[in-house]
């Protein structure tokens, strides 16, 4: 451990991974565990996006690939933004990466010194702060809670500013609280933000299809906020193509030149067959999809009405992703099976052990009263897990 840098020692565990991999470990050892903690669709991903995989290995793609991406997925990535955000980029502002998560890591190493503030709405999602953390940033969380549906307003951005304040990150759908800003709620947030012109936004729209009514809206479809928001999105959640691990930006073309030439020293370019089969993806009407997006609407308005039935869950009506967010600050200070609850992580622990149940703690989120559930489950298994949930605390 000594000999550890500071930088790792520093960095937080992903909530989400390490509460898998309990579930995963108490699997292994018998215990008949339902998992509701990793946002990972539970549909295969669809036929036409593995046909063109095949053909990609049967035509012998199997050579590096350019560090931003094949020409032809970056012009597909733009005619994408065109047709589903009325976002104009060309090509040479698109950068395809190992998955979002590395395209918003190569943001924030492009653009972050020591020092600078990153300002993230909560709740966020949990790889934000440890992403800031690794660039030596300071990250500011701006509350919001249940009443609120999750959302902030423009006075608590122009309160959280400073002369250090250098990005913000907005997460649209949002992961964990599934909640959807309007545009006129966005637009006024730009507001705030036209009065600081050294201030960049992350629009993180990986969420963006899995909506269940409220219109998605593009921050960088503010004018004055065009050429200073990096638009984040890829093909993991829309499209049940998590482990392919594609995600790409549109940028300002000097900040695509700079996460290029990051990209170049650490992973090279993303993966040939999948590059090939998210050209498929996202040419393909975004209707091929929708059978999915429907289910999970299903599912969403099923456990709602579930956790509904038991008392001292507190929860808002999510407009997208697939996450609920309840606030369960009701059961701090009780002893519950002989487990006294002092906080979201106790709670999170509990339906583990007690109900067999994995969730996530919203401590993970920057909201220390509620936790995540989420619903990219069977039917079956959601309504098997709240019913143990019910009983335990009951």
């Amino acid at each position: 451990m000594d000999f550890l840098s500071d930088r790792i020692n520093s960095l937080p565990i992903s909530a989400t991974l390490a509460m898998a991999a309990k579930a995963r470990e108490l699997k292994k050892q018998g215990r008949d565990i339902i998992s509701l903690s990793l946002g990972e669709p539970d549909f295969n991903t669809p036929e036409f996006i593995k046909e063109a995989a095949i053909k990609a290995i049967h035509d012998n793609y199997n050579s590096y690939t350019p560090v931003n991406g094949y020409l032809e997925l970056r012009e597909a990535i733009c005619l994408k933004f065109k047709r589903d955000n009325e976002l104009d980029y060309s090509e040479s502002q698109i950068v395809v990466s190992t998955g979002a998560k590395q395209s918003i890591a190569n943001i924030a190493q492009v653009l972050l010194n020591p020092g600078d503030e990153v300002l993230l709405p909560a709740p966020y999602w949990v790889s934000y702060s440890a992403i800031a953390t690794l660039c030596e940033a300071k990250f500011i969380e701006i509350p919001s809670t249940i009443e609120s549906d999750f959302k902030i307003t423009p006075e608590q951005l122009e309160a959280a500013i400073t002369p250090k304040t250098k990005m913000i990150f907005f997460n649209s759908p949002n992961n964990p609280s599934g909640t959807i800003y309007t545009e006129k709620e966005y637009r006024a947030l730009a507001k705030v933000l036209e009065n600081h012109p050294n201030i960049f936004v992350l629009s993180d729209e990986i969420y963006e299809h899995i909506n269940y009514g409220t219109k998605h809206f593009s921050f960088a479809k503010i004018p004055s906020m065009y050429d200073r928001t990096i638009t984040v999105n890829g093909v993991a959640k829309a499209f049940a193509m998590t482990g392919w691990r594609i995600g790409y930006i549109g940028a300002p073309e000097w900040i695509a030149k700079a996460c290029t030439k990051m990209q170049g020293q650490i992973t090279s370019g993303a993966n040939c067959i999948a590059q090939r089969a998210t050209i498929a993806a996202l040419e393909a009407p975004v209707s091929n999809i929708s059978y999915m997006v429907k289910e999970f609407h299903k599912r969403r308005d099923m456990v709602l009405k579930l956790l509904k039935e038991i008392e001292g869950f507190r929860l808002n009506k999510p407009e997208g992703a697939f996450y609920v967010f309840p606030n369960i600050s009701a059961f701090f200070g009780k002893t519950i099976d002989g487990i006294k609850i002092e906080n979201a992580s106790d709670f999170s622990m509990l339906l583990l052990e007690k109900a067999h149940v994995a969730t996530v703690t919203g401590d993970a989120f920057g909201a220390p009263n509620c936790i995540r559930i989420s619903y990219a489950a069977s039917e079956e298994n959601l309504r098997e897990a709240i019913l143990r949930i019910k009983k335990v605390l009951n």
